[in-house]
Parts: C-alpha cells; sequence; structure tokens
C-alpha cells in the first residue's frame, strides 16, 4: 500500500465541511465566480471566501480571474486521486475482513 502524503491531510480535512463539500460539487457542475457561489449560502461573502481558499489550498478547486469576477473549478484531478487513495483504503480493508472471515470460519471447523 503507498503512503499518502501530506497533502492529504488538508484535502480530507477540507472535505469535512459541508459548505466545501457543496462548492466542491458545485465546482464539478461548471465554473461559479465567488459572487454567485456567496448567493447559495446563509453567510457572508467573507465567510464564503475563507471556504474557498481552504479548498484551493488543499488543491481541491481552482480560482482564476475571468474579467472583474473570480471563477472557482474543481480540481477534478485531484479528487480523483483521493478517489485512488480511499480505493487503496478499502482494498486494504476488505483484504482484512475476508481473512477474519477464514479465521471464524477456521475456527468453527476446528471445534468439536
Amino acid at each position: 500500500m503507498q503512503i499518502a502524503p501530506p497533502d492529504f491531510d488538508r484535502m480530507f480535512a477540507a472535505l469535512a465541511d459541508h459548505t466545501r463539500r457543496d462548492i466542491v460539487r458545485r465546482g464539478i457542475r461548471g465554473e461559479e465566480g465567488v459572487l454567485e457561489l456567496a448567493g447559495h449560502y446563509p453567510m457572508s461573502f467573507a465567510a464564503v471566501q475563507k471556504h474557498v481558499a481552504v479548498l484551493e489550498r488543499a488543491g481541491l478547486i481552482t480560482k482564476q480571474r475571468v474579467g472583474r469576477r473570480k471563477v472557482v473549478r474543481t480540481n477534478l484531478q485531484a479528487l480523483l486521486v483521493a478517489r485512488r487513495l480511499l480505493d487503496q483504503y478499502e482494498e486494504l480493508w476488505r483484504g482484512r475482513i475476508d481473512r477474519m472471515a477464514e479465521l471464524i470460519s477456521e475456527t468453527k471447523e476446528s471445534q468439536p
């Protein structure tokens, strides 16, 4: 199993928040300006900007100036990398669960 680089801690910490997950989801659908994003949430524009900054530092979104707007896009490559890591953990744990099931079965068969 590969060892996760430190970025994963930042990435999964960013995704632990409901608002940030929603911003990532909206970014998958298409680009949206930060000002438009702020209209979707019952919080201040500054609070939404902070969420965007956390996601940007984690590498989950990119922010680019397009004219007067700051446009947010989800970094699909980062999500794919995170997915691969989660798949590795799933494979590891499924193997362990299968082995435990085998041990339990062997123990039951060996009992009189």
